[in-house]
């Protein structure tokens, strides 16, 4: 146990250790000691680290390598930890699609509703697909969220695969307009979907509850 919490040890101190030392010092007593203050900040610290690893653990995906370095040095007993620290990297994981979407579009600073809005889908029925709450099988809706979302074509390629559709196929006539209109950020649906016109070929479609 001791060198899989080293691994992740490490990360979260440093993690918490900005937002934690700002709020520790507005929640102080005034008249506190030097060497007082010195012994709450250390305690409070630890404490405010300790429940936030309570809480539900971050769901950044890590990549292969970083994965398998982990699994080396990991016990059966660690095995539930394991599986729960990094269910948004195990792509068998119904939620997988959700977690993908959600790190991307927070690294991004792009705001769900503002997806909804690029992509013409009514932010309820969106939400229900992004959150797995209901499926489509209409791979351009995911195309269209991927659009609104600025994603890049290797994201893209990714959100189709967690979903469960074929990836963007440069073999494809449709497929490779799309995969140029991501390539050069081209990310207004209307646009994309004059491109593709412009080819003969259809728009991407739109699906309603």
């Amino acid at each position: 146990m001791a060198d899989y919490n080293a691994q992740i040890g490490s990360a979260s101190h440093h993690a918490l250790r900005d937002k934690t030392d700002k709020s520790l010092l507005i929640t102080m007593p005034y008249n506190v000691e030097p060497n007082q203050l010195k012994r709450k900040l250390s305690y409070a610290m630890v404490e405010t680290i300790r429940m936030k690893l309570k809480e539900e653990p971050a769901m950044q995906p890590k990549p292969t390598d970083e994965l398998d370095e982990i699994l080396e040095n990991t016990r059966p007993g660690q095995l539930d930890r394991y599986l729960k620290d990094n269910r948004s990297s195990m792509t068998d994981d119904p939620k997988a699609f959700y977690y993908y979407m959600k790190n991307v579009l927070a690294e991004k600073r792009i705001k769900l509703k503002d997806v909804y809005i690029a992509a013409d889908i009514s932010e309820s029925y969106g939400s229900k697909i992004i959150r797995m709450e209901k499926h489509t099988k209409n791979r351009d809706v995911i195309i269209r969220l991927c659009i609104g979302g600025h994603f890049s074509w290797k994201q893209t390629d990714k959100a189709l695969k967690l979903y469960g559709f074929n990836e963007l196929y440069a073999k494809n006539k449709r497929d490779a307009c799309i995969i140029v209109a991501l390539n050069n950020r081209i990310f207004d649906l209307y646009k994309v979907n004059d491109m593709l016109e412009e080819q003969g070929l259809s728009p991407l479609e739109k699906e309603t509850e």
